[in-house]
């Protein structure tokens, strides 16, 4: 039995909800548009849902009146510093990059693209390592793993 999430991110677009899901798609590897809804003579899209590594989204062309913010944003767990790399790129194509692995993207929504080394770094039972490595990310707008790691042996 295939389990359905109860709950499913809605997403706002001023008009570029299919071009926003496209682009998603074309970056994450187990992912697919699962439905478009389009209306009028034009044929434009007024929904859609996605998916994206399992997540399922849902999409709404309803115009200008609500943007995105950094209040919510999506978090990318990556093993590998190529995958840091390659979404950090790829996401960031368009928009605008921030610190501490944060970005926009093209459509204004927020991404954390985040190593899974991060974590384990930060929570180190010494404090004083856990404290180099936030000095070191502080630093940081794409968060390189090697300097990091660096950090937390740096005496």
């Amino acid at each position: 039995m295939k389990i359905q999430s109860k709950i499913t991110p809605f997403l706002w677009f001023n008009g570029q909800a299919e071009e926003a899901m496209n682009f998603y798609v074309s970056i994450f590897k187990n992912s697919e548009i699962l439905s478009l809804n389009r209306m009028g003579a034009d044929g434009a899209v007024m929904s859609g849902t996605f998916q994206l590594e399992g997540q399922k989204f849902m999409t709404l062309n309803a115009g200008p009146q609500f943007t995105f913010n950094e209040a919510i944003s999506l978090f990318v767990s990556c093993e590998t510093q190529e995958e840091v790399d390659e979404f950090w790129e790829k996401l960031s194509e368009g928009g605008q990059k921030s610190r501490c692995g944060w970005l926009k993207d093209k459509y204004g929504l927020s991404w954390q693209i985040v190593p899974s080394t991060l974590g384990e770094l930060l929570y180190d039972k010494d404090p004083v390592k856990s404290q180099r490595v936030m000095q070191a990310l502080l630093k940081m707008d794409k968060i390189d793993i090697a300097t990091l790691k660096q950090a937390s042996v740096a005496a």
